[in-house]
């Protein structure tokens, strides 16, 4: 890959995914061999697996036009560039998740005495509604008891 312009602004996972797509990126190591590297497989099968994977060119920009509405007339609303791609990136779905992207965020956004912020529920809702969710992860299944996990159970109870 060659570099034409350092510093030409941050990507989203979605673009960084498109890319590696449009060179021949694959979830199989070894059927891209040679079209990209090793370390690029490896990205493109970490970003399947993140919100990206569902994302469109159009849904990232019709999160941003309903992300400019919600925060005209409230200056404090505004983000930076980086959060703002995080939140595309992160796709938060909760308050806990948000505080961990925005720095800040009980000073920037009004926060009621119980702790609730309206602006925060309703930027929460703009991301529920314009970016959809990352791909359900197939459930793990429990590991088995073993005798000596069953026999310390069994002396915890007693």
């Amino acid at each position: 890959m060659k570099i034409l312009k350092t510093d030409a602004g941050m990507l989203t996972d979605f673009e960084v995914l498109d890319m590696l797509r449009a060179r021949g990126a694959q979830r199989d190591p070894m059927a891209c061999i040679g079209l990209v590297a090793n370390s690029e497989c490896k990205v493109y099968d970490y970003l399947l697996q993140r919100a990206a994977c569902n994302q469109t060119r159009e849904v990232i920009e019709s999160f941003k036009r309903r992300y400019e509405e919600f925060k005209k007339g409230n200056e404090k609303r505004k983000l930076t560039k980086a959060e703002l791609l995080n939140i595309i990136n992160f796709r938060p779905s909760s308050h806990a998740e948000l505080y961990a992207v925005i720095p800040n965020l009980d000073a920037r956004f009004k926060v009621n005495e119980d702790g609730g912020s309206k602006d925060v529920d309703e930027l929460l809702n703009i991301v529920h509604e314009m970016l959809p969710p990352p791909p359900q992860q197939p459930e793990q299944e429990a590991p088995e008891h073993e005798e000596g996990t069953q026999d310390a159970e069994a002396m915890e109870q007693n």
